[in-house]
């Protein structure tokens, strides 16, 4: 599938977008006064966020503690990665095994700058800039190839970024989740999260306040039982389809969301052998 997207070059200061806001919740440098104004605003009514962000990078990074060091996993796709922050993918699961291997997809022309800088030494890990839902670009690009074995498990990642697209039949998030699982081995693992709320006024605000301070980059929140569509016929890792805040946490002092206004919800599903 081709959505004949011409993927910009060009950072626009002006106009927020979802990684550099996410970039200022965790505390980043790279974001601009667009980003910052944009989070005020939708701190006024979910002021969870800057939690919700924190607990959802610690979520990905057990899960790929966990996954490399229990499942044996060393291949890695993670779309939709963000900018590069303490602890990315490739730290975390080389430190568990140095051969392990990374390909990072984002279609923000910042992630892919401050992505290469960082990753000019290493030949186990690159970044490329693709629209997420460009699997076929994706898959084919010639850095991914020379880096992910699909014959073998891979784990690939959506994480937090389902909520960054539209429903479509073709290249919505389910839709996306079912043409991916289809060119893995049995043994990969999907991980896939987003942003929920059961309350339909704050899904209301938040899917348009998003849309139009990002100038229609955005998708929608959605509700639990979506999420859980994306799964079917998954075999689903303990603790299940969760707020990923109680996924397998390190002690149980561990920071956890306090308020369900809304939340991260999603887990980690493994193709059946």
């Amino acid at each position: 599938m081709h959505t004949g997207k011409q993927l910009s070059t060009e950072i626009d200061a002006t106009v927020p977008t979802a990684a550099r806001m996410y970039d200022y919740y965790l505390g980043g440098k790279d974001n601009y006064a667009a980003d910052r104004a944009a989070v005020g605003e939708l701190d006024k009514v979910v002021p969870s966020t800057r939690r919700l962000a924190l607990n959802n990078r610690r979520f990905l990074q057990r899960v790929v503690r966990t996954l490399t060091q229990e499942y044996g996993i060393r291949q890695y796709l993670d779309h939709g990665s963000g900018l590069p922050t303490q602890d990315n993918v490739h730290q975390v699961a080389q430190r568990i095994d140095p051969t392990s291997h990374v390909v990072y997809v984002d279609n923000d022309p910042m992630v892919l700058v401050h992505g290469r800088a960082l990753l000019e030494q290493d030949e186990r890990t690159v970044v490329i800039q693709a629209d997420m839902r460009e699997t076929d670009e994706i898959f084919g690009h010639p850095e991914t190839r020379r880096l992910i074995d699909f014959s073998e498990p891979v784990c690939v990642l959506f994480n937090s970024v389902f909520h960054c697209i539209p429903d479509h039949d073709t290249d919505g998030p389910l839709a996306l989740a079912r043409r991916v699982r289809e060119r893995l081995a049995p043994g990969s693992f999907l991980v896939m999260c987003q942003l929920v709320s059961e309350d339909p006024e704050v899904r209301a605000f938040v899917t348009d306040f998003m849309n139009q301070a990002t100038q229609g980059h955005w998708g929608r929140v959605r509700r639990q039982k979506d999420v859980e569509s994306y799964f079917e016929g998954l075999e689903i890792l303990e603790p299940g389809l969760v707020e990923v805040s109680t996924w397998r946490p390190d002690t149980e002092v561990a920071p956890r969301q306090l308020t369900q206004e809304w939340i991260e919800f999603g887990g980690v599903g493994r193709i059946p052998r």
